[in-house]
């Protein structure tokens, strides 16, 4: 069974972009449109485990990246296929340097 997890800050990622989409916006509707395209990609990823980019080289061993939209899903594949949701950053964001890579 396809199966995801969400790392706290990866939790806490999605209300922030939520926020700051509402706020930008002034609109509730797009703001949870932003966060239900993300969060709908979860559910493929669950499905398939190995979509995305490899990030062996520059992020660290295991980890995955997935774009969707203006955003970038940070994810690894644990056991049994299970994928760990780690980050979600927008696209402009320097990751490796947030990530402290």
């Amino acid at each position: 069974m396809a199966e995801f997890r969400l790392s706290t800050d990866a939790e806490a990622e999605l209300d922030e972009i939520w926020l700051r989409v509402a706020r930008e916006s002034g609109s509730i509707e797009i703001a949870t449109r932003v966060v239900e395209d993300i969060t709908d990609r979860f559910w493929l990823l669950a499905q398939f485990p190995y979509m995305g980019r490899r990030r062996d080289g520059d992020l660290g061993t295991g980890l995955r990246s997935f774009s969707v939209g203006d955003y970038v899903i940070i994810h690894r594949i644990e056991r049994d296929d299970i994928v760990l949701i780690l980050h979600v950053f927008h696209g402009n964001r320097d990751i490796a340097k947030f990530l402290g890579y």
